[in-house]
């Protein structure tokens, strides 16, 4: 696998569409900390990190999912920005609003994963890994 971020993304937007109460994904560090964000920003119920029963695998990260009252999906769009083959950066003055301010953009920084606001009112810039609403 070529990328893990964008297969993590696939993952969330299909168990959204099938409706599923949760979904796993394989464990790395980014990958938690963009499941952080989603939680904090509320497009996810919340997360947890399940080890393996065997050494020889890897763990996963559990993610249950969120939706409305009647069963509408709170995570409409997801995309990916920067991929492996074309990586996207912007500077501090430059970072992109999505949907109009409605939606989140993560990006990675000097400071660690963030969403795009936090990164303006941290003055800095960086690599958006995707654009979620």
């Amino acid at each position: 696998m070529t990328d893990p971020i964008a297969d993590m993304l696939t993952r969330l937007r299909n168990a959204v569409h099938a409706r599923h109460p949760r979904v796993d994904v394989p464990t790395s560090r980014l990958k938690a900390e963009i499941a952080r964000i989603l939680e904090r920003e509320g497009y996810i119920q919340g997360f947890k990190m399940v080890e393996p029963a065997d050494t020889s695998e890897s763990g996963v990260i559990r993610i249950q999912l969120k939706y409305g009252p009647r069963g509408e999906q709170v995570i409409t769009g997801i995309s990916r920005v920067s991929r492996p083959g074309r990586r996207v950066y912007f500077g501090r003055n430059d970072v992109p609003k999505v949907m109009g301010g409605l939606g989140t953009a993560i990006l990675t920084t000097s400071h660690g994963v963030m969403t795009g606001r936090d990164a303006i009112k941290a003055g800095v810039g960086g690599e958006v890994l995707c654009n979620i609403w």
